[in-house]
C-alpha cells in the first residue's frame, strides 16, 4: 500500500462525525482504521467496489476501471441508479490489463484508454479507478491522470481505492475524498440563490430523488448538486456555493458533509426521505437551515402548508392498508439510514418491527432507532444475524414478512414466508410521500399473495403417501383381527 493511500485512509478515519474514532486517543486516531481484511472477509464488497458504486451515479462522466476486466464486470451497474439525461455512466470502461501489463506496467495502456474515451465520447470528465492488481504493480494513476488532464484539457480524476485497502464502506469514503480533492470548488455556478442545497449520499435508486424534487421545487428550493444520484460533473464542481447540505447516508459520505462545513462553512443535517413523518421532518430541517443562512423566514410557513397538504393526502390513501396490515410483524435486514428510517415508515402503517439490522449503522442511526421504538429497542436491534437465525425467526412465525437485500431472500423462501426487496437492487421507489404509499402497497401485495398458503400445504404426493400408509395400516389391522 502506497504512503499516499495510507495517509488518505488515516485522514478519512480521523472523522469528527465518527464516534468510534473520536473516542480514541489522539495517537490512536492518527493511525486510522487500517486493519486489513482477511481472505473472504470482503464478500460484502471491497474498497474499489465501494468507491465505484458511490461515484458511478454521476451520470455524465466516463468511469474507467484500471485493472483486469473482471473488476469492471463485478461492479458495473450493480445499483438501479436512474438518470434523467446522459447514459454514459452505464457504459463499462476498463483498461483490461493482461499478463504483460503486470510485468511491464499498465500506465501507458491507461493513458491510451483515457485518450480513446475523450476522443470517442467527449465527457466533461473521466474518473479513473485504481484496483488491486494495478496498485500492487505500482501504477501511479495520480501522475497519469494529471498528465492526461494537461494533454487533453479535460478533468481526469484519480480514485485511489484498491480493493485490498479495506471494505466497501471505506471505499465509499475514499471515492468521496476524490470528489472533495479534485471536483468540488473547481467551478463557479452561473448564479446562486438563498435556496440552494446539496444532497449528499443519495443515489437516486429507481428514481427516488425524482419523488422528492417536486416537493422542493414547490418550495422554491434548488438542488444545486446531488452527490451522486443523477449527478452532473459541473453541478458537483459548484457544490461549495450551496447554503446547506442534507446528509442522507452518513455511513457512506459523512466526510463530504463535515469537510464542506470545515472548508466552506456550509451547515449540514442528517435526514431521511422514507416515511411520512421523516419526510416532513426533512423538509422542516431544510427550511430551518436555509432561513438561518439568510432565506426569507416566510419559507417556514410555506413548508408547513405543503406538509399539511401532502400528509393529509398520504394518510387518506394509507388508511385502507392500515386495516389489513394491523398486527403484522416484519423482520428488517438492512443497514445505514434505512435501519431507522424504514422502521418509522413501517410503524406508520401499523406494522410491528420485530428486529432491525444495525450492522452497517452509525451510533446516530442506533440512537434514532431507540428514539423511534422506545423501551426495549435494544432487544430489536440485531448486530449480525446469521441465515440460520433468520430462518428460525421466520419459521417460528415471529415475523410475517422479511424485508432485506437480494442475498437474504432465499432464507425467507426456504421458510416459505413472504419477502420484499428493500435494498438497492429493488424496482420500486419508496422515497417521499408517494414512495411511502408504494412501499405499503407492495408489502400488502406480498402478504396477500395466495402462493404462500399453497406452498405451506403438504405436497400432493406427500398426501398420497400418507393415505396409502393409512390404508395399509387398516388392512393389516383387519387381517390381524380375522387371523
Amino acid at each position: 500500500m502506497s504512503a499516499s493511500l495510507k495517509a488518505k485512509i488515516a485522514d478519512v478515519f480521523d472523522e469528527p462525525g465518527c464516534d468510534k474514532n473520536q473516542a480514541k486517543s489522539e495517537k490512536e486516531r492518527k493511525k486510522g482504521c487500517t486493519k486489513q481484511l482477511t481472505p473472504g472477509a470482503a464478500a460484502g464488497g471491497c474498497a474499489f467496489d465501494g468507491a465505484k458504486i458511490a461515484l458511478q451515479p454521476i451520470v455524465d462522466v466516463a468511469h474507467l476501471v484500471h485493472g483486469p476486466i473482471a473488476c469492471e464486470g463485478n461492479s458495473w451497474d450493480n445499483r438501479h441508479s436512474a438518470s434523467s439525461g446522459s447514459q454514459i455512466y452505464r457504459t463499462g470502461f476498463t483498461t483490461d490489463i493482461n499478463e504483460l501489463d503486470v510485468i511491464y506496467g499498465g500506465e501507458k495502456r491507461l493513458f491510451k484508454s483515457i485518450r480513446e474515451i475523450i476522443e470517442k465520447y467527449d465527457p466533461p470528465a473521466v474518473f479513473v479507478y485504481q484496483t488491486c492488481v494495478t496498485a500492487l504493480i505500482g501504477d501511479d494513476i495520480e501522475a497519469v491522470c494529471k498528465r492526461a488532464a494537461e494533454k487533453f484539457n479535460k478533468p481526469v480524476i484519480p480514485v485511489n481505492a484498491p480493493g485490498f485497502a479495506g471494505p466497501k464502506n471505506l471505499g465509499n469514503k475514499l471515492g468521496a475524498e476524490s470528489v472533495l480533492d479534485y471536483v468540488i470548488g473547481t467551478q463557479e455556478p452561473e448564479f446562486t440563490t438563498p435556496y440552494d442545497i446539496n444532497i449528499i449520499g443519495e443515489y437516486n435508486l429507481v428514481g427516488e430523488l425524482w419523488q422528492v424534487k417536486p416537493l422542493l421545487d414547490a418550495l422554491g428550493i434548488r438542488i444545486l448538486s446531488c452527490i451522486a444520484g443523477d449527478g452532473r460533473y459541473n453541478e458537483i464542481a459548484t457544490a461549495h456555493r450551496a447554503k446547506a447540505n442534507m446528509m442522507v447516508c452518513s455511513k457512506s459520505m459523512i466526510n463530504v458533509a463535515t469537510k464542506m462545513q470545515q472548508r466552506y462553512g456550509i451547515p449540514y443535517f442528517e435526514g431521511s426521505f422514507y416515511g411520512v413523518a421523516d419526510m416532513s421532518m426533512t423538509l422542516r430541517e431544510i427550511a430551518r437551515l436555509l432561513v438561518e443562512q439568510g432565506a426569507d423566514p416566510e419559507l417556514k410557513d410555506r413548508t408547513e402548508a405543503l406538509i399539511a397538504a401532502e400528509e393529509a393526502r398520504a394518510w387518506e390513501r394509507i388508511r385502507a392498508y392500515r386495516e389489513r396490515l394491523a398486527g403484522k410483524k416484519v423482520l428488517l435486514i438492512t443497514g445505514g439510514v434505512k435501519s431507522w428510517s424504514v422502521v418509522s415508515a413501517l410503524q406508520e402503517a401499523g406494522i410491528e418491527v420485530v428486529g432491525t439490522s444495525v450492522k452497517k449503522s452509525t451510533k446516530e442511526d442506533k440512537e434514532k432507532i431507540k428514539e423511534i421504538m422506545g423501551e426495549g429497542a435494544d432487544a430489536h436491534m440485531i448486530d449480525d444475524m446469521t441465515p440460520r437465525q433468520m430462518y428460525a425467526m421466520l419459521r417460528d412465525a415471529k415475523a410475517d414478512i422479511m424485508l432485506s437485500g437480494g442475498r437474504s431472500q432465499f432464507v425467507a423462501l426456504k421458510a416459505r414466508m413472504p419477502w420484499m426487496d428493500i435494498n438497492q437492487e429493488r424496482y420500486y421507489a419508496f422515497a417521499g410521500y408517494e414512495g411511502m404509499i408504494t412501499m405499503i402497497a407492495e408489502i400488502d401485495k406480498a402478504l396477500s399473495n395466495p402462493v404462500w398458503a399453497q406452498v405451506r400445504e403438504p405436497a400432493p404426493w406427500a398426501l398420497s403417501d400418507s393415505l396409502l400408509r393409512e390404508q395399509d395400516a387398516q388392512q393389516l389391522a383387519a387381517e390381524a383381527a380375522t387371523a
